[in-house]
């Protein structure tokens, strides 16, 4: 039983999305590995942009830095 934890920023990714990621990486697994859709599960963290660090600094604090 394959299980998948997808982890993104909160910024807005839409159920409809989301249902395209678990369909795709169950899809990918399926047709790489062989492995039953029926027992593969995929989770999707939405992460605080506060709560993501990525070189000593948020995401919220590069992204300011970005605009």
């Amino acid at each position: 039983m394959p299980f998948v934890n997808i982890k993104i920023t909160n910024e807005g990714a839409t159920p409809e999305q989301k249902a395209l990621l678990i369909k795709g990486v169950t899809k990918l697994l399926e047709d790489t590995l062989g492995k039953n859709p029926q027992t593969t599960v995929v989770i999707i963290e939405e992460v605080d942009t506060d709560n993501w660090g990525i070189g000593g600094e948020t995401v919220t604090s590069r992204r300011a830095q970005d605009k």
